[in-house]
């Protein structure tokens, strides 16, 4: 059975900006089930205009973009909540490739209703830009990180903001979250070499300032780590949920 929108686990999390119950119930017209996905699945490839678009219910995964040369440049991580196919929906294509990382499920929106779900629920449309704004503040953020941040504080920024996030999904327990990405995602994503990572990843375990192994990332303080990061501000700002 699929979820109801009026029983989502995710609206329960300090991540999300609660929902009214309209809301709630123009979210339900627009959802049209859910899709379960296996780990390594391809969700959505560069180039496709796929009839659907997702939130990530539960599990993890990856944008990414494959250039000429066979290389992979990972964009970012999907975690649960991500709107996934935006770029589609008003683009008509797939800028980049979307890929499960663990099993995952999806809740399914139609496309082709899109158009009306924006000129119909104004707020709603809102909530959509918002999530498109800060997509493109974080890709400003990440360009900034290859352009400016050395290797150490490079890592230690993915790192941070992957704890933090996780800690607004109460997916930290005891300082420790479920980070079951593989060392050469995070190296593709900051333009580093896995070797290189490797190296910066040991050093911030020997500070004891984060241990990232065995599909588990563990941060005793995230204070500590976000000075090595260069990050001033470690409040993650609330965030609308389609």
């Amino acid at each position: 059975m699929a979820t109801k929108c009026e029983n989502c686990p995710l609206r329960q999390r300090d991540l999300f900006v609660p929902m009214t119950r309209d809301e709630v119930s123009v979210m339900q017209r627009f959802k049209v089930g859910e899709l379960i996905v296996d780990a390594g699945a391809p969700i959505l490839m560069e180039g496709s205009n796929s009839p659907q678009l997702f939130t990530a219910l539960y599990g993890m995964g990856l944008r990414y973009r494959i250039l000429k040369n066979g290389k992979r440049q990972v964009v970012n991580l999907i975690m649960p909540g991500d709107f996934i196919g935006l770029q589609a929906g008003v683009m008509g294509e797939m800028g980049h490739s979307v890929e499960a990382t663990t099993k995952m499920t999806l809740c399914v929106f139609d496309r082709s209703a899109f158009w009306s779900f924006f000129r119909d629920n104004p707020e709603r449309a809102f909530s959509i830009t918002w999530l498109a704004a800060v997509e493109e503040h974080f890709l400003g953020e990440a360009l900034t990180t290859l352009g400016q941040r050395t290797a150490l504080q490079s890592v230690a920024w993915a790192l941070c903001k992957i704890f933090m996030r996780g800690q607004s999904l109460r997916m930290v327990n005891n300082g420790q979250m479920p980070l079951p990405f593989r060392q050469q995602d995070i190296a593709d994503a900051l333009g580093l070499s896995l070797v290189h990572t490797n190296k910066m990843l040991a050093t911030l375990r020997r500070r004891q300032l984060a241990h990232w192994a065995d599909g588990t990332l563990s941060i005793t303080d995230t204070d500590a780590l976000a000075e090595v990061a260069l990050l001033d501000d470690t409040e993650v700002v609330q965030r609308p949920i389609m």
